[in-house]
């Protein structure tokens, strides 16, 4: 018995219009700079031509993304609210990719920008066992105070803050009969730096206490020194990475790739001692990555931030899969390692549109 379950930064799946760009230049796209634009009235229905026209072409490829990766089990981040999610899952994953998913969650987070985490199910696997949601739990509410985790190094942050930038949302299922417990999550984002640090270091942090508070939240369920032989999985955006491939080089004269360790992360709440597996450590060194950053020739490089971390029990059952990483929805742009090549879908631009900019990670799994 198997299930297929995959995780996707989707995006700004957004069905709100942004139009702080008019008064904030480092808001506004690219391409309205190129126009003279007098009034906010003309510069509103500018940004709804361009967000609409730019929106229908990223979210087929986004829906191709998805049907790619055959999941059963869908863990989203950057939702705006149910009813994008029910206009995307209608709209696009049913009638244009044929990938229907008739059981949706989302409850709303802590995000300002009001993006959240989400779930899409089918109703039955692949092999025809049903996929029952038992319970559904935001942790959203939590504050450092609650679990005890505020540290001096998350100022200006308050004991009474909440831990989660989004939310740790937490469902129990069953699949064919037998129970599986998933945690989506998205975490901080690196951000710009401040007080000399860069914008990774500023904001470890807080994803540190992040990953503490969903291992809490797991051991609370399941006690603590008991959970090896239970079957959960984390889910989602960690928007963090234990290694780097850096990219060097330029395209007249070939491209060097250089893997680099890191000596901090958030992943090592989760991996440090065994509580979970990380599986996309299974395919080579230069095959985990689910993100190209490139902010100019010095600063480019290609990393994981999406995982699916399995809990022992998960892991020992799966020891032989394999994760699988789709990448046809990347822009152009990207620099793929040698031999890592893919067709891309149609359309797709040299920067967008594009599926997202992260890439979905999928795996089937035996419960």
């Amino acid at each position: 018995m198997s299930v297929r379950l995959a995780t996707f930064n989707v995006e700004n799946l957004i069905s709100r219009f942004d139009f702080s760009g008019f008064r904030n230049q480092a808001r506004q796209d690219r391409v309205l700079r190129l126009f003279s634009i007098r009034t906010e009235a003309e510069f509103q229905r500018l940004e709804e031509a361009r967000a609409i026209a730019l929106t229908d072409d990223s979210r087929q490829q986004s829906a191709l993304a998805i049907a790619d990766t055959d999941a059963d089990i869908l863990c989203l981040q950057e939702v705006d609210n149910i009813e994008s999610l029910q206009a995307f899952e209608y709209g696009y994953l049913f009638r244009m990719a044929g990938n229907g998913y008739r059981q949706r969650y989302l409850i709303e987070g802590n995000d300002k920008r009001g993006i959240d985490v989400a779930v899409l199910m089918r109703e039955r696997t692949r092999d025809g066992q049903a996929i029952e949601c038992v319970d559904v739990r935001s942790h959203a509410a939590l504050t450092y105070r609650d679990l005890d985790l505020y540290l001096p190094e998350l100022a200006p942050l308050t004991p009474d803050d909440r831990i989660f930038k989004r939310d740790c949302l937490e469902l129990d299922l069953r699949i064919g009969g037998r129970p599986l417990t998933l945690y989506v999550v998205h975490f901080k984002s690196m951000g710009p730096g401040r007080d000399g640090l860069d914008g990774r270091s500023s904001t470890m942090p807080v994803r540190i206490a992040e990953a503490k508070a969903v291992r809490r939240i797991i051991e609370d369920r399941f006690g603590a020194g008991r959970t090896a032989n239970k079957r959960f999985a984390i889910c989602g955006d960690l928007n963090d990475y234990r290694e780097r491939i850096i990219v060097e080089g330029d395209r007249r004269n070939g491209y060097v790739f250089r893997r680099v360790e890191e000596g901090v992360s958030a992943v090592d709440v989760f991996t440090g001692d065994g509580f979970v597996e990380n599986p996309v450590l299974r395919p080579a060194e230069d095959d985990r990555w689910t993100l190209y950053h490139n902010m100019g020739p010095d600063d480019r490089y290609l990393c994981q931030l999406d995982y699916i971390l399995l809990s022992p029990e998960l892991a020992r059952r799966n020891h032989s899969r394999v994760p699988e990483i789709i990448r046809a929805g990347q822009p152009y742009r990207t620099i793929f390692p040698p031999g890592q090549e893919v067709e891309r879908y149609p359309r797709i631009g040299w920067d967008r549109p594009k599926a997202s900019d992260h890439r979905p990670v999928v795996m089937t799994l035996d419960v």
